[in-house]
Parts: C-alpha cells; sequence; structure tokens
C-alpha cells in the first residue's frame, strides 16, 4: 500500500510591513521642542486662569504643578502604546490639532466653571485646574513619543536619537518656562497667550498634516467630514473663548485686578484683586475708611505723634494706597514710601485711584523685603505691613529676620502695624505675633472678639515697637468704632499665643498655619 504523495507546496510569506518612514531630523526636533514647551506655557498661564476663583496659594500651585505632571505622564504613556499599535505619522496631524482646541476650549471652560467653583475647597480646586490643563497637556505631552517612535529605524542608535529628542523637549520646557514668565505673561493677558498658543500648536498640526500628505498620500486618516467638524469645533472654541467673561480690569504680572465703583458713595472705589476685595478708597475724602483693619491703623497711626505733625512712613504692600492717602490727609508733609512688588498695579491705581508721585508719596516697584534692606538704620517713624498674596501675607515677609529689618529701620519709638489674615483655628496669627514678639519689646493684637475667639475668619491687626505702647488710648479709640473690636496685650496676649512656632528664613509653613486641617 502506498502512501498518499505529500503536499509540498507551502504558504507564501506574508509581505513586509513597510516601517513607517522616520521624520526629517530638524522637522522631529521641531515638533518635541514645540509640544514639550507649549505644555509648559500651559501649565504657567494655567496658575492665572484659575487664581482669580480659587486663589494664588501653595495649595493651589501644587495643584496646578501636579495635574500638569499627571497630563505629562498619561500623555506620553497614551502617545508611547499609540505608537506601537499604529502608524505615528497619521496620528501627529491630528493630536496638534485636538491638543489646539483643548487649548482654546480651556478659557471658556475654566471662566465658566470658575464662577461656579469661586472660593472652592480642595476638590474644587483640583477641578479647575484640572479643566485648566490636563486634556490639552496630555494631548501635547503624547507627541513626543510618536516622534521617538518614527525616529527609531535603526537600533544601533537607539540611545543617540532617544536622548537626542529628550534634551529637545527638556530645553522646549525650559524655554518656555522662561519666556513666558520673563516676557509673556508682563507684557500679554492671558487671553491672548491661550489664543496665540492654540493657533501655533493649530497652525503647526495643519501645516504637519498637509505636508505629510504631499509626502505620503496614507498619511492623513479619515474624511473630509473628520476635517469639517475639527474646524467647527476650532472655530467654536475660539468665539467662546473671544466671548468668555473676564473677571479682571486688567492682568498684571501678578493680580488679576478690578476696579469698582461703589453704590453707596459715588467717589468709592473698590479695589478687587484675583476677586478678592482688598482695598477701598474715596477719591474725595481720602480720610474716610471702610475696611476695618484700615480703621484699627488710623487709629494706632494717629497715637504716633501730636495731630498733625507729619511722619516719616514706609507701606510694605500697595494695593488701592488707602493708608499713604489718609496720613497725607491727616498729617501734611508726611513722608509715604510704598513697596509694591506689582508694578501693573501701581499703574492701574495712577488711572483709576488718583493716585500721584510726588514729595510726599514715592513709589517703588519690588519686593518689599529686598528694597526694606537697602534703607538707613533708624530713619522711619511708621512701618505699615499690608503685603499679600492673594488672602496670605508671603512667607519671606512673616518671618523673624523679616520682623528685624523692620526694627531696624525705625527709629526709637517707632512703630510697626502688621495686617494679617487668619482662619479659625488661628495658628498662623498667633505664630506671626510670636514672631514679632521676638523682636519687638512691646507688642498688641487687635480683633474683632469672634475672631478672637475662632469662630470666624477676620484681620487682625499687629502693633508693636521698643517703646511701651499708648494701650489705653488705643482701647478708647477702637471702642469707639462701628465694629467691636478687642486689644489684647501683657499677659491675655501671651495666653492667646501659647507655646506656637516663631518663624523663620529657615522654616515658615505659612500656607499650612492658614490651612483649616
Amino acid at each position: 500500500m502506498t502512501s498518499p504523495p505529500s503536499d509540498t507546496r507551502t504558504d507564501p510569506a506574508p509581505a513586509p510591513v513597510e516601517a513607517p518612514q522616520p521624520l526629517p531630523g530638524g522637522l522631529a526636533a521641531f515638533l518635541v521642542f514645540l509640544s514639550s514647551g507649549a505644555v509648559l506655557v500651559l501649565e504657567t498661564v494655567s496658575l492665572r486662569l484659575v487664581g482669580p476663583y480659587v486663589g494664588i496659594t501653595l495649595q493651589v500651585t501644587s495643584s496646578v504643578i501636579g495635574l500638569a505632571l499627571a497630563a505629562i505622564a498619561y500623555g506620553a504613556w497614551t502617545g508611547g502604546w499609540l505608537a506601537d499599535r499604529r502608524n505615528p505619522r497619521r496620528m501627529l496631524a491630528p493630536a496638534l490639532i485636538l491638543a489646539a482646541i483643548a487649548t482654546a476650549v480651556t478659557l471658556p471652560l475654566v471662566r465658566y466653571a470658575g464662577e461656579v467653583l469661586r472660593g472652592a475647597a480642595a476638590p474644587g480646586t483640583l477641578l479647575l485646574t484640572g479643566l485648566a490643563v490636563f486634556v490639552p497637556a496630555a494631548l501635547l505631552s503624547s507627541i513626543t513619543p510618536m516622534v521617538v517612535k518614527l525616529q527609531l529605524g535603526d537600533l544601533k542608535r537607539t540611545g543617540q536619537v532617544v536622548g537626542r529628542l529628550s534634551s529637545i523637549g527638556t530645553l522646549g520646557g525650559i524655554t518656555a518656562t522662561l519666556g513666558t514668565g520673563f516676557v509673556l505673561v508682563a507684557t500679554l493677558p492671558s487671553t491672548v497667550i491661550m489664543v496665540a498658543l492654540a493657533v501655533v500648536i493649530g497652525g503647526t498640526g495643519l501645516a504637519l498634516g498637509r505636508y505629510l500628505y504631499l509626502r505620503d498620500r496614507t498619511a492623513l486618516p479619515g474624511p473630509a467630514r473628520t476635517k469639517t467638524v475639527l474646524a467647527v469645533v476650532g472655530l467654536g472654541a475660539a468665539m467662546l473663548s473671544a466671548v468668555a467673561p473676564t473677571p479682571c480690569d486688567v492682568e498684571t504680572a501678578y493680580h488679576c485686578a478690578k476696579v469698582q465703583a461703589d453704590s453707596e458713595r459715588p467717589s468709592g472705589r473698590l479695589l478687587l484683586l484675583n476677586s478678592a476685595h482688598h482695598s477701598f478708597v474715596d477719591l474725595a475724602d481720602p480720610t474716610y475708611l471702610r475696611f476695618g483693619y484700615t480703621q484699627w491703623i488710623g487709629v494706632a497711626a494717629d497715637q504716633m505723634a501730636p495731630p498733625g505733625q507729619p511722619l516719616s512712613a514706609v507701606h510694605l504692600g500697595g494695593g488701592g494706597f488707602t493708608m499713604p492717602r489718609y496720613l497725607t490727609a491727616t498729617r501734611p508733609g508726611s513722608e509715604n514710601l510704598v513697596y509694591e512688588i506689582d508694578g501693573g498695579l501701581v499703574e492701574l491705581a495712577r488711572r483709576k485711584l488718583d493716585v500721584r508721585d510726588g514729595p510726599q508719596l514715592q513709589v517703588a516697584v519690588g519686593d518689599a523685603r529686598v528694597l526694606l534692606a537697602g534703607l538707613p538704620d533708624g530713619e522711619r517713624d511708621l512701618v505699615v505691613g499690608d503685603a499679600f498674596g492673594h488672602l496670605a501675607v508671603p512667607w519671606h515677609l512673616a518671618t523673624r529676620q523679616m520682623a528685624a529689618e523692620v526694627r531696624r529701620v525705625l527709629r526709637p519709638g517707632g512703630l510697626y502695624v502688621q495686617n494679617v489674615i487668619d482662619y479659625p483655628g488661628l495658628r498662623f496669627i498667633r505664630a506671626q505675633v510670636a514672631t514679632v514678639a521676638a523682636e519687638f519689646d512691646h507688642v498688641a493684637l487687635v480683633a474683632p472678639p469672634a475672631a478672637l475667639a475662632g469662630e470666624q475668619a477676620s484681620n487682625f491687626l499687629i502693633v508693636a515697637s521698643d517703646a511701651p505702647l499708648p494701650l489705653t488710648e488705643l482701647d478708647r479709640r477702637l471702642a469707639g468704632l462701628a465694629e467691636p473690636v478687642q486689644l489684647l496685650s501683657g499677659a491675655g496676649l501671651s495666653d492667646f499665643v501659647g507655646d506656637i512656632l516663631v518663624l523663620t528664613d529657615d522654616y515658615a509653613p505659612v500656607d499650612q498655619l492658614l490651612s483649616p486641617s
């Protein structure tokens, strides 16, 4: 019996799949540089976008940085995963166009959602910062692994290719960070930066798509309907960005600032910084003090010298220039030197709050602590501390070393008054009083009784000197104000402060002390 003949036929070998062609080296470098840099522009500007609604605190800054890093991680992972399964040449242009649309949509999303989430706690802050940065940053972060995949045609050069593109991406991020922080934010509103960024990313995506299509007709996926939908979505995002509400009259390098007329006093003006009530001035009557803490400062300043006698004062923080105007009106001939870090805010005050430089008012733009260090010893009668980053005293202005600088520039018997905001728990105000008391022999504290009892958030005013304070007269004058306040000093103040830490340049956790948790 013979066996059947064996079938000697063999299946044909599958046709080799042509590997995607790499991009020209310069184009690959440009795409990585642009996408990495755009992520850092988004991260920096996002802090400006959310600030008017949730403030500029350490927690907000940490949220923006953390969510941006999460977007970079997930975007890079997803981009690499897709690059191993599909032709990256077909995905690069659509990813850039989608990133452009997401960037344009960020503005209306944040501004409409911000009105709902204004003043929100941690979950709301995370949600708002996520809307500001996550989706466009993730899409942009997917570009680099796609480009790397395309360029890895020669396994012998894997390290060189990956290292080169990685370094180019890092350089893009560095360039964008410095350029945004030093140039863009100082010269352009956030709206212009975001729209321009979306245009650059989208224009790059369209140009890249056209280039790849001309080189390889299979490089662009999808019918014309897909492109039309993307174009319509992009146009709609741009239109929403143009009409999205803005809470600012002007965006300075540090604040979203707005001057608002007062309905009760025709000459009254309210200054809002990041939507928080910051200062009130009456253009016709500079002696009118609306806010309680300014009334307390006025009472303390009135006890410095006989009525009408000029004083030499330094103001750490300008804001609406309420107290310099008050001293000029009540004590003609007084010298007011104002240190304000935000030059844009100074210009706004000159335009809308009738601030005029002259012999009685000199304004220096810069960091208060740095500028204070340049003053001679024992030159000033009064130092007014009223500098805030949103609702918190900047940490480097809250330390014992800063209090020592203030004491150095004061004349014997000079007065230091510091405005502080704190919340139930009162950890920061207690630490700040302890810090000032470490440098000044005589310290008192002014605040509403409910605030001192830890029942409500409030302004607090620290009053300090190396000479005994006129406590009886201060208490009498404060008792005449419309809002009841309490003056703590001596043993009562010591009991209030307790054994809390003294803040130093080495350890000043201001944001953590302010947190209710």
